[in-house]
């Protein structure tokens, strides 16, 4: 197990308050970890946003908040025993977002123990495990998403797909696990509804984090006569993808959930120039343009905090997470996950450029989302690259909160007290 505190020295000697701790749960080490260090460092970013103005007010003053690693390898048994881990430590809330499997593991898990140990309750928040089930048929109280679900996602970029009318022949390939079995479904159904006359020429699940070469995948959609790929693979698993379809010179336009970071840009190179897409909360180039935007100054405070080109993938939904978490709790003026949980329930965000919904039946943000497509920096179209690539993404759509609005299927069920 890893612990860090964000300048934990520097937080303690400045106040003589305790901070309050956020365990985050995440695969740290393994084929993953380069997602995982993108997750810190946005989850830092938020936290040195927060402190920066004070900390967290509570009745006996002004408390920062604190990072604390724990590293899970991106296994579902490890996480269950770092999570016991983070609760014998007394921390409150924990965080977890790169896998699905993990997420719905800790779900359980932090349910259990709130029950049988009503003293010592813990919040989970999740940042990026987009399973509709976690917040439909298997949501809980103690559960809140920050993320579109990936019904969510992929009613986004289906909608861009409605109106491709060169997409013809689709080849879905994802991961094999809950999350990636989802997108499938997801994509199928969608494209049913919404382009009946698309041929799905083609489905692929694949060991996740396994795969060290896609040639022979990207040959079977080659083979398969696709002219559309729809994927939610990330991490390495995205990256390797696209780059042997770039080094196959294979050219079909590609619909992903996280084609913009991790590597997958420089991969791509030119041949992702029109034809690449993603869908995210916000991207860098989603600002109206102007150099003093609010959303440029945004990323651009991100970008001096960590210079370095490798380290650029932003999350929105990070930096919401944390605030929104602050202010429930000077909401609720306790740390206690029962009077932090009522005071998310509802709750409103609103930056200068972006606005969210906690929806309180399900616990699912509601928030709006852009499909952006790729381009090349030096075409003058965009104003930022994505890790100094030369190539960055430009909005193709943008859907409003009440847009990417799904209905729910939860039946919460609320503790008493």
């Amino acid at each position: 197990m890893c612990g860090s505190l964000l300048g934990s020295a520097t937080v303690r000697a400045a106040s003589p308050l305790a901070p309050i701790e956020i365990g985050m749960i995440e695969g740290l080490s393994g084929p993953f970890a380069n997602a995982g260090d993108a997750v810190v460092r946005n989850v830092r970013f938020a936290i040195e946003k927060v402190n920066a103005r004070g900390g967290v007010k509570l009745p006996d003053g002004r408390h920062p908040l604190a990072l604390v690693l724990f590293d899970n390898q991106l296994a579902v048994e490890e996480s269950l025993m770092q999570l016991r881990r983070l609760n014998e430590r007394h921390i409150p809330f924990v965080i977890e977002g790169n896998s699905s499997a993990v997420a719905a593991a800790l779900i359980d898990a932090v349910g259990k123990n709130n029950q049988r140990n009503p003293q010592q309750r813990m919040l989970f928040l999740n940042y990026s495990a987009v399973d509709p089930a976690l917040t439909n048929e298997k949501c809980s109280f103690w559960h809140f998403r920050f993320d579109a679900n990936a019904d969510m996602r992929m009613q986004a970029l289906t909608e861009v797909i409605k109106g491709d009318t060169h997409a013809k022949r689709v080849y879905l390939i994802g991961q094999d696990y809950s999350f990636g079995q989802q997108v499938a479904r997801a994509a199928r159904a969608q494209l049913a509804a919404k382009r009946p006359d698309i041929q799905i020429v083609g489905e692929e699940l694949h060991p996740i984090g396994k795969i060290k070469d896609f040639a022979p995948y990207i040959a079977k959609i080659r083979n398969s006569g696709a002219d559309t790929v729809i994927t939610g693979n990330w991490g390495n698993d995205l990256t390797l993808l696209v780059k042997a379809a770039s080094a196959a010179g294979f050219r079909a336009k590609f619909y992903t959930f996280y084609g913009n970071g991790l590597g997958a840009p420089a991969a791509i190179g030119d041949a992702g120039v029109g034809s690449v897409r993603a869908v995210a909360e916000w991207h860098p180039n989603a600002g109206d343009g102007t150099p003093d935007s609010p959303s440029d100054q945004f990323y651009r405070q991100f970008r001096q905090r960590y210079p370095k080109a490798a380290d650029d993938y932003v999350h929105m939904r990070m930096y919401v997470m944390i605030d929104m978490l602050a202010a429930a709790i000077e909401k609720a003026q306790s740390t206690e996950a029962l009077a932090v949980a009522k005071a998310l329930e509802g709750a409103h965000y609103q930056n200068a450029f972006h606005a969210a919904t906690m929806r309180a039946e399900d616990h699912q943000l509601i928030q709006p989302l852009y499909v952006s497509i790729m381009q090349k920096l030096s075409d003058g179209g965009i104003r930022f690259d994505n890790e100094g690539s030369g190539y960055g993404f430009k909005t193709e759509l943008y859907l409003s909160a009440a847009q990417t609005a799904l209905p729910a299927t939860c039946r919460m069920q609320r503790p008493v007290r």
